[in-house]
């Protein structure tokens, strides 16, 4: 297994798909390769759907645009008055698409019988913060605006994203309290991005050997924000306004730098009053959601976020 100058107190078991990926990144690492460049992050990222098992073939999808804003809508079928559940993607600011999201995106709308409508935000370095947070609220906003014409339920809206789209769910939620007209009936929050300085020993731990590494998170937050990086909406683990969030389940990874950042979020919103649920996937490491077709964790934590979208009916 690999090593590093933050070697852990313990080894970690990895399930043996994970493994394999590890080993194989830290085997590359070894041969002092240049970092990649942002068009290869993003072309890496889409190539990484490989990884991520079949997708179901009963779910339908088509695409809208608002604005300079994309919005893919998946659905099992034509019935009005859907649970609707609105996914941010990840990619630290600066990668991921309808493309590297699409298995996840039709499996959870399979599973939990509900309309899932992803967002295709702007990226960085090409745009820059606010544009990502004002994409994600603008599109939350339009969506609930035109639930009923999109055949959904405006009552019944999960906010959900993974990674960078954690971040932007999380914040979208902030500036809807702060707005004070509505709020979704909760948020799913999957390894989110929170800490734009990497303080956690999580990131010591395992920000190095374990594929997603603390420097592609923590440059994704340096490129979207230029530099900016004690901005209140970017610093989210910093913020004192969590109360009166809706129902909030956060997932975290065990080998993932942003583990103990996602589980501190937890203990952050529990003191401030809001019901709060955490739970760490063991043997597996950041952006394991994706990856179906060699984690077994990876097909649990999609039927658990499917029973929490299901949940609010």
């Amino acid at each position: 297994m690999p090593t590093s100058q933050h070697s852990p107190p313990f080894e970690p078991t990895l399930e043996a798909g994970i493994a394999a990926l590890v080993d194989e990144f830290v085997a590359q690492k070894a041969e002092d390769l240049p970092l990649p460049s942002i068009a290869q992050r993003r072309e890496g990222y889409e190539a990484s759907v490989a990884l991520a098992g079949e997708s179901p073939q009963s779910v339908t999808f088509e695409e809208l645009a608002i604005g300079h804003i994309r919005l893919r809508i998946y659905r099992c079928d034509q019935r009005s008055n859907q649970p609707m559940a609105v996914y941010f993607h990840g990619g630290c600011f600066v990668s991921g698409s309808f493309t590297t999201h699409h298995q996840q995106l039709a499996t959870l709308a399979q599973l939990s019988n509900a309309m899932v409508v992803a967002v295709s935000y702007r990226l960085a370095p090409e745009f820059l913060y606010p544009t990502a947070h004002n994409d994600a609220f603008d599109a939350t906003q339009w969506i609930y605006e035109n639930a009923h014409v999109l055949g959904g339920d405006a009552s019944n809206i999960t906010l959900i994203g993974d990674s960078a789209g954690g971040h932007l769910a999380l914040a979208t939620c902030l500036r809807l309290k702060q707005q004070a007209e509505w709020l979704p009936k909760q948020q799913i929050l999957i390894y989110p991005m929170l800490d734009p300085f990497g303080c956690s020993e999580s990131y010591q731990i395992f920000g190095d050997d374990y594929v997603i590494t603390r420097q592609m998170l923590l440059s994704g937050f340096e490129l979207y924000s230029s530099g900016k990086l004690h901005l209140p909406e970017l610093n989210l683990l910093q913020r004192g306004d969590l109360a009166g969030l809706p129902v909030t389940h956060i997932l975290t990874a065990e080998c993932d730098p942003l583990r103990d950042e996602g589980e501190k979020l937890y203990a952050l919103l529990t003191k401030q009053g809001v019901e709060a649920h955490c739970q760490r996937y063991l043997g597996v490491i950041h952006g394991f959601f994706q990856l179906a077709g060699v984690s077994q964790a990876a097909r649990q934590s999609l039927r658990h976020v499917a029973r929490l979208i299901k949940s609010t009916e």
